[in-house]
């Protein structure tokens, strides 16, 4: 017993003595740790591409971007000879936001004023400054900023913009604010210069801070629409500068690309390329543009095996949906017919539009949705069932009915949107809006029924080609629409039969298309 007490006595000497020493260890082993995981976590570096570099990018390598091209030229004379500016008082602007749908060449403008204009230029992702631990991200946008101003004139562009600069006060962690908060001292704050320009880039506007968009940090806000058919034009013509062409009208591939950006059309010279070499040509031709259209548009072409049944009640989906684009008068011409699969569509019908369109009536979007309807109508009155094919069409419907009463106010009421916000709505107010919603689609509905009804012998001729040659082209479909006239729309009549019908055209001189989208595909889900 008195051995167990002595022993127990000594231990608490000892640490008594030594509990000092053992707590310094301690916190240099944390110590070490932690310095390791620091230096064991990445540093990403800007990304500098100097004016002369391969990865530059000139002017002449762009297009379909005209307006801002013209507003981006004035940084790159700034830029170039500042003391034209500055005897006038003026000052380069601080910041530049380009701002639009992707793939319309933001980045590519970037690096372009950077090449024109001789100035250093420092890429770096808005993702780079996110980091789990506080300050991280501060630290990385003071680097970015002082490795910049020691090459002035330079130029910092930081991609997805909205991934840091969203709107403050969301952020649990503080480590977004914190990294916002010293972009936004670097850009105008006690340090700045005039030889230091920021030019980012985002698709999500309305998600950054206020305090981001406010004159004397991003002074200009560019917006980069997709090109029209002009500037597509020139898009194909960069993109096919270096590949031999054949027989192909790049003028009728811009007519037939309305909606898409820059980098699907450069997606679609790219597969026009391997098309023609897969078939073993010396030079791309007009089928090879067609195959790679179809190919972007409508997907890849899947091997899955339909039974005769499942054939042909896809073959009637089609052609219900061609039949009604072809009758009615604002709706884009058929392209070409499929009962091929594509991807998750077990058919397709491709409407390709001749001309570029901004605003829409509302009659156009009832045809667009009497399209739309077509195919499960058809099914409906062929084969007296409906199946899952038409899931993608009877959503798209629904968007496009839900836009029209809750965002243009074409309903029969006017009631239009209401104001941004967490606004409470009555219960009469949502009771009009499903009434009015389900009154479009029913009239869309009724519609398509008495135009497949009128024209039964059609519809048939359609399927029937559809089943023993799986693809129709535009003049098969004109040899089965000959003689029958196209439907007009008169205000306060509604939809009255042309007189006469007109004579088969080609492609390249169909009507005028819906606006501003990309051609038309109607998927149907297995």
């Amino acid at each position: 017993m008195v051995l167990a007490t002595s022993l127990v006595q000594d231990i608490q000497n000892w640490s008594y003595q030594w509990s000092g020493a053992v707590m310094i260890v301690f916190f240099a082993v944390i110590i070490y740790v932690m310095l390791r995981m620091l230096k064991a976590m990445p540093r990403v570096k800007p990304q500098q591409i100097k004016p002369s570099s391969s990865q530059s990018v000139a002017w002449k390598d762009i297009a379909g971007a005209d307006e801002a091209k013209a507003e981006l030229q004035e940084i790159v004379e700034f830029l170039r000879d500042p003391k034209q500016f500055e005897k006038l008082g003026a000052k380069v602007p601080k910041g530049i936001l380009l701002h639009g749908p992707p793939g319309t060449g933001k980045t590519l403008l970037a690096k372009a004023v950077a090449h024109e204009s001789g100035a250093q230029f420092f890429a770096q992702s808005a993702a780079a400054f996110v980091e789990m631990f506080a300050g991280l991200g501060a630290a990385r946008i003071r680097r970015l900023f002082a490795i910049a101003r020691k090459q002035e004139p330079a130029i910092i562009f930081i991609d997805e913009l909205d991934a840091v600069g969203g709107r403050r006060g969301a952020d649990f962690s503080g480590e977004k604010d914190q990294t916002l908060n010293q972009l936004l001292v670097e850009m105008d704050g006690f340090a700045t210069s005039g030889r230091l320009v920021v030019i980012a880039a985002s698709n999500l506007l309305e998600k950054l801070d206020p305090a981001l968009l406010r004159p004397g940090r991003f002074d200009r806000q560019i917006f980069v629409t997709p090109p029209d058919v002009k500037g597509r034009r020139g898009v194909l013509g960069v993109h096919t500068r270096d590949k031999p062409l054949g027989d192909v009208d790049l003028g009728l591939v811009a007519q037939q690309t309305s909606g898409l950006t820059g980098a699907d059309l450069a997606n679609i010279c790219n597969e026009a390329a391997i098309f023609a070499a897969r078939r073993g040509g010396k030079s791309i031709t007009g089928g090879d543009f067609d195959q790679a259209l179809e190919r972007v548009i409508a997907g890849v072409q899947s091997h899955r095996v339909l039974n005769a049944h499942e054939k042909r009640v896809v073959a009637f989906h089609e052609a219900g949906h061609a039949l009604c684009g072809e009758l009615l008068p604002s709706v884009d011409r058929v392209h070409r017919i499929s009962i091929v699969p594509r991807g998750r569509a077990l058919g397709y019908t491709l409407n390709l539009p001749a001309e570029d369109r901004y605003l829409k009536t509302r009659e156009e979007l009832l045809d667009y949705m009497t399209v739309l309807l077509g195919g499960r109508v058809a099914e409906q009155i062929v084969f007296g069932a409906i199946t899952t094919g038409a899931s993608d069409d009877l959503k798209r419907v629904a968007d496009i009915a839900h836009s029209m009463v809750h965002d243009y106010a074409m309903g029969s009421a006017g009631v239009g949107r209401t104001p941004d916000g967490p606004v409470r709505l009555s219960e009469t107010t949502l009771r009009l809006r499903d009434e009015e919603r389900r009154e479009l689609i029913d009239e869309s509905r009724r519609a398509a029924r008495r135009m497949i009804v009128a024209h039964r012998a059609q519809l048939d001729a359609l399927a029937a080609q559809l089943l023993s040659n799986e693809v129709l082209d535009r003049d098969a479909i004109d040899r089965v629409m000959a003689g029958v006239p196209r439907l007009e729309r008169r205000p306060g009549v509604g939809l009255r039969v042309v007189a006469a019908a007109a004579p088969p055209v080609s492609p390249a001189a169909v009507p005028a298309a819906v606006p501003a989208d990309p051609p038309v595909v109607a998927p149907k889900d297995s």
